[in-house]
């Protein structure tokens, strides 16, 4: 996960959460089985809450916090990138008709934005296809 961006600490609760079998963990024992501070672990939880990639809820009858793996993590996550690839895709059009689209800088601003586009239409096929494959297999729809 690193490799692909992912903060180092990040990447490392991220895989603690995935590997434990209710994908649940509070702060203390993610800093216990990492061998973490816990300043590094508020860091770590914090990137993954503010991606969707976790969430919070409290522990029943404490005042612990517990940090948690979505549901259909993966769909939730690239069904959001939808929004920042929609985002992109406006900015980008927008830089190429200032630079003017007929200069060097627009036209690879206006390449880049047909890219977000396709990639864009590309994903919601592949989504569509997946909630579907999961609901032919009894798991019902994606959330």
């Amino acid at each position: 996960m690193t490799e692909a961006g992912m903060q180092r600490m990040a990447s490392r609760v991220f895989a603690a959460l995935l590997a434990d079998d209710d994908g649940s963990m509070t702060s203390a024992e993610l800093g216990e089985q990492l061998r973490i501070s816990p300043a590094a672990v508020s860091g770590a939880v914090s990137y993954l809450t503010q991606v969707s990639m976790i969430g919070r809820e409290r522990d029943p009858g404490s005042r612990r916090d517990r940090y948690r793996l979505h549901h259909e993590l993966w769909y939730s996550t690239f069904a959001s990138r939808d929004q920042v690839l929609t985002r992109w895709e406006r900015t980008l059009r927008d830089g190429a008709r200032s630079l003017g689209e007929d200069t060097p800088a627009g036209t690879r601003l206006a390449e880049t934005a047909e890219f977000f586009a396709f990639l864009q239409s590309e994903l919601a096929g592949v989504l569509d296809r997946w909630r579907e494959s999961r609901m032919k297999q009894g798991d019902g729809p994606a959330r």
